[in-house]
């Protein structure tokens, strides 16, 4: 497995992927809640002292939105893709009959992914940030709840695009399976009490959002922290991070040892 190689793959994907159509629709659906922020926004100025101050409002967006549904679909749809859509489409063949060892081109396809799914959502999260908070931008503990609240989404969407990633060299139903999983087992187990909930990712990403260490959200959506018993900050980002590396790792493997067949 090259370094050089992992470069090129990457590159070649990084390039086509960004400008896909799924990338733009996706980046649309990401661009939701600036539009939410922007609605919000004005009714706060043309009615003073009404709403919910902005950082309340930005963290249920990042817990309601981001964390609980858009790292999770935009994981699945482009992590379980790195394997499928080349045997859907037909030009697996013409990546593996080149020079470059197979488990470098699931990690220089994965990165490629990863690293424009970043670039949207932190586009999306940044933006609303700044318009719910106009009047705070001048206070770096606020800016302090950002990064912490990007780092959280940040490690979501590498974990779980590995993951999924790891699904799509196996399983010719990925996305279904995928589904299942996102929203029957993370939203599911995640509430139940003891050391169950510390078999879902999401228990880790929500052990590390700046309400878990303050006692609870607050808000309407704090029912979403309901039973959580976080792990320590450092033991989520190396579990996380230890995810990461096996999902890769086995995905790899399985990639380079299955052998894909193509019906018409």
């Amino acid at each position: 497995m090259s370094g050089n190689a992992i470069r090129s793959i990457f590159s070649f994907f990084f390039f086509i992927g960004r400008k896909s159509r799924k990338t733009r629709i996706f980046f649309l659906i990401s661009a939701l809640p600036v539009l939410a922020a922007v609605i919000i926004q004005i009714k706060r100025l043309f009615s003073p002292g009404a709403g919910v101050e902005g950082l309340a409002v930005f963290s249920n967006i990042i817990m309601a939105f981001y964390v609980q549904f858009l790292i999770l679909v935009l994981a699945l749809f482009y992590g379980t893709s790195v394997c499928s859509e080349e045997i859907e489409g037909k030009t697996l063949t013409y990546l593996t009959t080149r020079p470059v060892a197979k488990p470098s081109i699931i990690l220089g396809k994965y990165a490629a992914y990863v690293l424009f799914l970043i670039a949207m959502v932190t586009t999306g999260v940044v933006l609303s940030f700044m318009i719910l908070n106009m009047e705070q931008l001048l206070r770096f503990s606020v800016w302090l709840i950002l990064g912490r609240s990007l780092g959280v989404l940040v490690l979501g969407l590498v974990c779980y695009t590995a993951f999924f990633t790891l699904v799509g060299t196996f399983l010719k139903k990925s996305v279904l399976f995928g589904l299942f999983f996102c929203f029957g087992w993370e939203s599911i187990v995640q509430y139940f009490p003891g050391s169950t909930q510390k078999f879902t990712i999401m228990h880790y990403l929500k052990s590390l959002l700046p309400a878990a260490s303050s006692g609870g959200a607050s808000g309407p959506l704090s029912f979403l922290f309901i039973r959580l018993e976080p792990s320590s900050p450092a033991a989520a980002v190396v579990t996380l991070a230890i995810l990461t590396a096996v999902f890769l790792g086995a995905a790899g493997f399985v990639f380079s040892r299955k052998e894909y067949i193509f019906v018409d």
